[in-house]
Parts: structure tokens; sequence; C-alpha cells
């Protein structure tokens, strides 16, 4: 893949430079279209038409204004500190996803270290048995749960300094938004601090959700309305993850080009995939080969490679036709499976 790199760098287009304007004109125009539309769902009388019409375009515009972290997350440091801020503040606390919690373990699934092994928390067959009926229903079992264990996860962050060792394992284990349990983080000082700022403000969230309903402000329904949401965009992550890598490691370790040729590129305008992949991250195995690159500049990056590379190059190898052929092989290929053999036992069992 190395020809591809130098084919990027000798592009008269930098690729590589970021541009502000577009990273806050589509997180404006999310914002605002999933914020308008999840109003209508929520504020329009239980069952009714509007409501009915609502419910999949808040879903939509939440998912796609929710992706916009794993672009906050490929930002350096010193990169576009504002828009970092502004995302957590307007988004981030708001749908109880805030950057702090996604940033480490997504760079560490680009990771050699972790990529393709059990620990990889974005590796999504590490949370289900491929090609078994069991699997995947405890699979669809775990992603009905998170977003009651992740608002829990918040509405209870004062006890979890309760005790120091009580703090250091939630810490560890539980201040990452992923379903794969084997993941530990590796905490910095700059984590702890970040995380410290943005779970207060996240527990604020939460305790004002349920505070509405008590004080009489909103019916209980309303709790149910915003569950039905935050699973909604669980399940368009979810399966988008089901289409983002091939999955053929078996929890080995690999090298960088096994780790790209694992990854996919979808080159077709399926309408479903490019639904799950908002922002051009349809160009999954580009991503991988150069997670520092814009997702502005993804498709134009992937054109240039596609035309100047010879047609013999391993990179031609990673495009798909469409999430669908990809997803399917995931779900119910012959591959062995990766979880705990307790885990396994209560899949098969469902």
């Amino acid at each position: 893949m190395n020809e591809a790199r130098r084919s990027l760098q000798d592009s008269p287009v930098n690729f590589f430079a970021v541009d502000p304007a577009t990273f806050w004109f589509d997180f404006a125009i999310s914002l605002v279209l999933a914020y308008g539309s999840a109003s209508i769902f929520l504020f329009m009388p239980l069952g009714s038409w509007q409501q009915a019409i609502a419910f999949p375009i808040a879903v939509f515009w939440l998912y796609r204004l929710g992706s916009l972290v794993h672009e906050v997350a490929h930002l350096s440091h010193e990169e576009m500190q504002p828009f970092k801020v502004a995302w957590n503040l307007l988004a981030g606390v708001v749908i109880l996803s805030p950057s702090p919690f996604f940033t480490r373990h997504h760079r560490d699934h680009h990771s050699q270290r972790l990529y393709g092994k059990l620990e990889d928390p974005e590796y999504v067959v590490n949370v289900f048995a491929p090609g078994s009926l069991g699997g995947i229903l405890f699979y669809a079992l775990q992603i009905v749960i998170f977003p009651l264990v992740v608002f829990l996860r918040f509405l209870l962050v004062p006890f979890t300094y309760l005790h120091p060792d009580l703090r250091e394992w939630v810490l560890v284990h539980a201040s990452s938004l992923t379903l794969n349990w084997r993941y530990e983080r590796r905490l910095t000082a700059q984590d702890r601090w970040s995380i410290a700022a943005v779970e207060w403000l996240c527990c604020l969230r939460a305790i004002l959700m349920l505070a509405w309903v008590a004080l009489g402000f909103t019916d209980w329904t309303r709790l149910v309305l915003f569950y039905s949401l935050a699973l909604g965009v669980l399940v368009l992550n979810q399966m988008r993850q089901l289409g983002d890598h091939h999955f053929e490691s078996h929890g080995e370790a690999s090298d960088i080009d096994a780790h790209i040729r694992d990854s996919c590129n979808y080159v077709g305008h399926d309408p479903l995939t490019l639904l799950l992949f908002p922002f051009s991250i349809r160009f999954h195995a580009l991503h991988h080969l150069v997670p520092m690159m814009p997702y502005h500049h993804l498709e134009a990056a992937d054109a240039w490679l596609r035309e100047k590379l010879p047609a013999d190059s391993p990179y031609h190898k990673l495009e798909e036709k469409d999430w669908w052929s990809v997803a399917r092989r995931t779900l119910w290929g012959g591959g062995e499976a990766r979880v705990p053999s307790t885990v396994a036992t209560v899949a098969e069992s469902t």
C-alpha cells in the first residue's frame, strides 16, 4: 500500500488539509435538521402521523450529527479547538456521546497494537458469534440494552467517586462507547481530565431528563421516546460497522497491509450504503490507510488513486459494490467464533 501513499503525496491537491468551513457547515446543517425533526417527534401527540413521519428523519439526522464525533476524533490535538468544544457542548453532551468517550478507543481500533484482536473495541465480530442465529440474537440484545447502560453510566457519575479503586475501574472499563467488554482503556492525564469535564455535564443532562418528568413538566412517555431515538441511531451505527471490514482476523496480530486489505471501499451509489456511511466514510479502507485525511477529501482522493494507480495495484482490490454484500458475510459467514466460551454459550442458548 506504500504505492498508494506515495501517489497521494504526488497529487497537486493537498488531501490532508482541513477545511474548517466544511466542518462547520456540515455540523450546522446536521444540528438544525437533527434537533428540528427530533423536536417534532418528541412534541407531537403520541402515535400521530406527524410523529411517525418525523421518527425516521430524526434518527437519520441524529445519526449523521453523532457521526461527526468520528471526525472530531481524528483531528489533531491543536486542530479546530473551537469546533471540538462546540460539538461536545451542542451535540456530544445532549446525545450523551461526548468525544472523550470515543476518541481513545477509536484510535486504538486504528492501531496495529489492537486492530483485529479480541480486544479491538470496534471489530464488531468481537461482540457476537457470527454464523449463528443465537449469536445474532445475543448481539441484538446487547444493542437494545446499550442505550440504557450509557444513560446509567452518566446518571451515576457521583457514585464513581466513592472509592479510588471504583473510580479507576470505571475509567478503564466504562468510559468508552464500545460493546466490547474486553477492551481496557489506557489512560493518560489528558484522558482523566477530559472524561471528568464532560461526564459531569452528561450527568446533569441525564438528571434533567428524569427531573423534567418527576416535576410534571412532561409525561413519562418522553423517556421512552428518547430511548427509541437512541436505539434507532445505535442500530444504524451497528449496521454500518457490519460492513466496515471483512473481519478475516481471528484475534491474531496482523501487519499494516493485512489491516488495510481487511477494510472496504464502497465505490457504488447504493442508497442504503450512502445512508449508513455519512461524510464519505464509505471509503473506509482509504480512511484506515491514511487516518488523518479529513473526511471531505476521501472521495476525491479515492478517485485520484483509482485513476493513477496501475490496474494490478492492491488498492483496487479494496473495492466493494455495496454494504449488504459485506454485511451478510459478517452475519452469516462460516468463520470461527471469536467470543469467549461463556458469552458464546449464552448466545447459543438465546
